[in-house]
């Protein structure tokens, strides 16, 4: 049985844990609204984005040269765009990423080939022993779509180039506050028929709607990176603030378990003291 000093030192080191929790906590509350408002907001750029994509689509004509982020191939070696959090701290988020991911590469049976877009996910890829063809981490909290230029281009790159037959994106989708999915979504070939619409508008375009196309393509695939990044964001801030909450409350629950043994351990402590005295008034008397 731990002594009275012992446990008092315990539920100082547990209130000094969830006096950092409790921080930890509010600082994700705070970045949280932030992040919110930017994926809900990237929802809608790319949502604009799809339709202009399908407007164009639309335009196109046979003799029209088909873009080489539309063409599709045999899938000899395929890629995913693996996004995930720098840091641990998120609850449940970060394995239900990973495992989402382990399942899709399974399902797979190609060779695999990782762009880690985040510490946690880089970490993973090598442990996995998955070979990767791009690094990236310290995106940070507030990321601009020329922040994760680099990211797009080395996956355009990599498509075109022939290195990889397919690209996906693996992120996790902010629902809620208490809620977060772990999606796979093809990104790379880009195909026409999720752009099919009957209310195709006829817009004059120059010099040709495959010229403007070849530039919207890649601005289309750089848009879902980056939504997919500020998903990611407003889901690891979200988990964290929740995941540090509940450690304030088992923190906060453990101290009032380690106060009430520490009573008792007192008051048998007083007990004893007392019998001791009396044992011994008791003993003089006779």
């Amino acid at each position: 049985m731990p002594s009275v000093r012992q446990i008092s030192r315990r539920i100082r080191s547990v209130e000094n844990t969830a006096k950092i929790t409790k921080a930890m906590s509010m600082i994700a509350a705070s970045k949280l609204r932030r992040s919110q408002e930017a994926a809900t907001m990237g929802r809608s750029y790319r949502e604009r984005m799809a339709s202009m994509v399908t407007n164009l689509m639309g335009q196109l004509h046979d003799k029209d040269d088909i873009h080489s982020l539309l063409t599709g191939r045999e899938v000899n070696v395929a890629s995913v765009v693996l996004v995930t959090p720098d840091r641990g701290l998120t609850g449940g988020l970060n394995s239900n990423i990973l495992r989402e991911v382990g399942d899709y590469i399974e399902n797979q049976g190609d060779s695999i080939k990782i762009l880690a877009v985040g510490k946690k996910g880089s970490d993973y890829a090598r442990r996995a022993g998955l070979e990767g063809f791009g690094q990236f981490v310290g995106v940070g909290d507030r990321p601009k779509l020329e922040d994760t230029l680099p990211i797009t281009e080395a996956v355009i790159t990599e498509f075109v180039s022939g290195q990889v037959d397919s690209v996906a994106v693996a992120y996790t989708r902010f629902v809620n506050t208490t809620s977060q999915i772990a999606v796979v979504e093809p990104l790379l070939p880009i195909d026409p028929h999720d752009f099919e619409d009957n209310n195709n508008r006829d817009y004059i375009l120059e010099p040709d709607a495959s010229d403007v196309l070849a530039r919207i393509l890649p601005r289309y695939v750089g848009t879902i990176i980056h939504h997919a990044i500020l998903e990611s964001i407003a889901s690891e801030q979200s988990a964290r603030m929740v995941a540090m909450n509940n450690a304030t409350d088992n923190a906060n629950e453990m101290v009032e378990d380690l106060t009430l043994v520490m009573n008792k351990l007192r008051q048998e402590s007083i007990t004893n003291e007392l019998l001791d005295i009396v044992g011994g008034v008791a003993a003089i008397e006779n």
